[in-house]
């Protein structure tokens, strides 16, 4: 068993707090409702509209990726993590490097719509700052533990990794 260390508190509950509630609220809202002005306000800009059917396209499908795959994977993660599991810990590293992976995307195909929108400081905190800090983190964990642990050597033996 791993004990959650003061980074990863501060991860767990940063994650909780700035990532996924608010993603939650915000996917639960593109998928229920993506053609409402409350939608477009939240995600590409206040009294925005989509720039074509493209983007309206990769808006929704990643809401849908985010609710199927990304924000179960943090959710299950920080639980494991809390319970101090290696499992917790390889299912948030999953998670952070999804979350750093689409915000590289986005750097390159949404910061010049959204940065203008909403200007600097909310652009590299929350728009797009907080998920490649959150993520990176999460991986750096994720690392630090592995070394720490010795599941890594258990797990390289066959007969060890059938029990596990």
């Amino acid at each position: 068993m791993l004990e959650p260390t003061l980074i990863t508190w501060i991860l767990i509950i940063f994650g909780l707090v700035f990532i996924f509630l608010p993603m939650l609220y915000v996917q639960l809202l593109m998928v229920l409702q993506p053609h409402s002005q409350k939608t477009r306000d939240i995600i590409i800009g206040k009294g925005e509209d989509w720039r074509d059917k493209t983007h309206f396209r990769m808006s929704y499908g990643d809401g849908w990726a985010d609710l199927i795959i990304w924000l179960p994977l943090l959710a299950v993660g920080s639980i494991g993590v809390i319970l101090g599991q290696f499992w917790g810990y390889a299912l948030w590293a999953a998670s952070g490097a999804i979350s750093v992976y689409i915000n590289i995307i986005l750097w390159f195909s949404e910061r010049e719509y959204v940065y203008p929108a909403y200007g600097p400081l909310a652009y590299y905190t929350y728009f797009w700052g907080f998920f490649v800090y959150w993520g990176g983190g999460c991986c750096c964990v994720f690392s630090a533990e592995a070394g720490r642990s010795d599941i890594m050597t258990k797990i390289l033996d066959t007969k060890d990794f059938i029990r596990h």
